[in-house]
């Protein structure tokens, strides 16, 4: 699957980052649900448009919860860090 096109379709993009860290700069429309609440709102995550991508601040966190979500039977892919979303972003705007 091709994560840019992805992004650049309009998938929904989810930032697993803390509040706080998701406060301080973003990818523009993207949703936070921290990593440790990934199991608790698992029926949120069913309902998104499929296939939807995650991203955090290196692509690690992102990593866990997408093989999470993947084990759970949902579609998603890890996007990576979020700043690597913004730059894919940036370009639909270009």
């Amino acid at each position: 699957m091709n994560i840019e096109q992805l992004i650049l379709d309009g998938a929904t993009i989810v930032d697993v980052r803390t509040p706080g860290e998701f406060a301080f700069g973003n990818a523009p429309g993207s949703k936070n649900i921290p990593l440790n609440e990934v199991p608790q709102r698992l029926e949120e995550f069913r309902n998104f448009k499929a296939p939807f991508v995650l991203c955090c601040q290196s692509g690690n966190r992102s990593g866990q919860a997408t093989s999470y979500l993947q084990a759970q039977g949902i579609e998603c892919f890890n996007a990576g860090s979020w700043f690597d979303v913004n730059y894919v972003l940036s370009k639909k705007s270009a």
